[in-house]
């Protein structure tokens, strides 16, 4: 199928994208185009105007912000993935983005493009919220506001993003040196979409757990972050780490297979756990 007609526009900045969203709040933002150009083709999207910003450099850039880094929304996921910057500062989003789709699909999609289209199976807004990272939005006719990760999705493919508002800016916490990271999921092939994955990020003090951050993806309408109650004050073993997992994902009800897919999400927080215990040695 093709889409449904509509206008194009290609602005030169930020601010004109913003500007034509003001003028066209039903149109719609065009990054990579991964996968809103085929839900356009289905006709299951049908934007009176598309705003092509493939081309706004201002949001191709990353800064080191000190204890954190800075993400402009139209880096590429190979970029994130390869980038010595991010795989030193933060390497849980580098293993992540390295599970999306094919090395074709990460060569054109974004960070900005993946977080706002809030598939409930994507890596990336899973590892956003368990690093608690910051989002920033920019509409015409207001201030900047800033959105917790873990806050701004909502539902299936539905986000806190109003009308005419358009995500800029990442901030991505790079953890301490007391912190560790993991990752895992599960697929009928690498690249194919999860049917569970979990990402966690673990502050240990004397051996034992002090802060953690455990977040499903793949099982719910959004991503989940976890209890981790269960975790604090404990070491991370494998036996912790299956007691928990079992625990965690008990009262899991995923909107399709739920037998299957809450057997994964327990087998991906244990191998997360054990993945991130195991950096800590």
């Amino acid at each position: 199928m093709k889409p449904a007609p509509f206008h194009y526009r290609r602005p030169l900045d930020v601010a004109e994208a913003l500007a034509e969203l003001r003028a066209a709040p039903d149109g719609k933002l065009l990054a990579g185009g991964q996968s809103l150009l085929a839900v356009m083709n289905l006709r299951l999207s049908r934007p009176s105007h598309l705003i092509d910003i493939g081309r706004l450099g201002e949001l191709d850039r990353i800064f080191d912000d000190e204890d954190s880094l800075i993400v402009g929304a139209l880096c590429t996921h190979r970029r994130l993935e390869t980038d010595p910057l991010v795989r030193r500062r933060v390497p849980l989003l580098a293993e992540a983005v390295g599970h999306v789709g094919h090395i074709s699909i990460r060569n054109q999609g974004t960070l900005g493009g993946s977080v706002a289209h809030a598939d409930p199976a994507a890596e990336l807004p899973a590892a956003l919220v368990a690093l608690d990272a910051t989002l920033y939005v920019d509409r015409h006719d207001r201030p900047r506001r800033e959105v917790p990760a873990e806050a701004f999705f909502l539902s299936f493919y539905t986000t806190v993003l109003e009308p005419a508002e358009m995500l800029t800016w990442i901030r991505v916490p790079a953890p301490g040196r007391d912190t560790t990271w993991g990752f895992a999921e599960i697929a009928r092939r690498r690249g194919d979409f999860a049917s569970a994955g979990a990402a966690v990020v673990l502050s240990r003090e004397a051996g034992v757990v002090r802060r953690a951050r455990c977040v499903l993806f793949g099982v719910a309408d959004r991503p989940i972050l976890l209890d981790t109650a269960g975790l604090t004050g404990r070491p991370v073993t494998g036996e912790t780490a299956e007691a928990y997992a079992a625990d965690a994902t008990r009262d899991l009800e995923p909107p399709d297979e739920p037998e299957l897919r809450r057997a994964h999400a327990r087998v991906c927080v244990t191998r997360a756990l054990r993945d991130a215990a195991r950096r800590g040695t």
